[in-house]
């Protein structure tokens, strides 16, 4: 029988805005907001936050815990043996990737997902690659066997602290697919990694009222900054930050 699991990465020690996961959105935990979100895609079946050991994170996984979800405690900064540890025993074929700091994840997305991995036999597929979406709605989907795989290859400190650019390298030989969006919306951030990033999720969500935001679609959203546009001035903020930093550790560690 096929299962599948989400699993949402989060940490407090987040180096541009300690604590975010925790910030109030909607009256309530911005991860709890998020997770709410996940859980009203249809086609997962168990939602697992994925934090670390490190004594900062008890208070988010206190809070996760008490909230009804599921907590693995892994490795801080070997994210891939973290995903492989919150994977490990809960019988899951299929893995869904998320980030903690974005709440307006759309479950529409995360069903297309998991429907186009499944339905065409692959082993990876991702919304990012083009990226077409707007930042904060960013899916992967993969198999247990190919997060297995990728635990036991993957070398270098961004396949390590990303998770899965190991399943991404052609070398590696996966059946990669992607979703591509109806039109470019890649400029629009909707992620939550600096204050201006918060307070452009905050007006989203508070267009709507918290428990209407939890139902809202892309398309809600987008209609809020049709009538808002000055929000979109809010936080310009390079998309992909800190992958962009770990690629620059990869090369110093080959220049070793």
């Amino acid at each position: 029988m096929s299962k599948t699991l989400a699993i949402v990465q989060a940490r407090m020690s987040s180096t541009r805005l300690p604590g975010k996961v925790l910030k109030e959105l909607g009256g309530r935990p911005l991860i709890g907001f998020m997770l709410e979100r996940v859980r009203r895609a249809r086609h997962i079946d168990e939602i697992v936050l994925a934090t670390s050991t490190d004594a900062s994170d008890d208070e988010l996984a206190a809070t996760v815990q008490a909230l009804g979800f599921g907590v693995h405690r892994g490795s801080l900064d070997d994210v891939l043996a973290r995903f492989a540890g919150a994977a490990e025993g809960r019988g899951a074929d299929v893995l869904v990737r998320l980030t903690g700091d974005c709440p307006l994840i759309d479950p529409t997305l995360i069903d297309r997902a998991v429907e186009h991995l499944r339905g065409n036999g692959l082993d990876y597929v991702t919304n990012g690659e083009p990226a077409m979406y707007p930042d904060g709605l960013d899916v992967e989907a993969f198999t247990h066997a190919a997060l297995q795989r990728a635990f036991v290859e993957a070398k270098l400190p961004s396949e390590r602290e990303h998770v899965t650019p190991y399943l991404r390298v052609p070398e590696a030989g996966f059946r990669r697919g992607s979703l591509a969006g109806a039109v470019d919306l890649s400029s629009l951030r909707w992620t939550v990694d600096h204050a201006d990033d918060l307070a452009v999720v905050r007006a989203l969500v508070d267009a709507f009222g918290a428990e209407a935001a939890l139902q809202a679609d892309l398309f809600d959203f987008l209609r809020v900054l049709d009538a808002r546009p000055a929000l979109l001035k809010v936080n310009p903020h390079q998309r992909n930050e800190g992958y962009l930093k770990s690629l620059q550790q990869d090369a110093a560690s080959l220049a070793a």
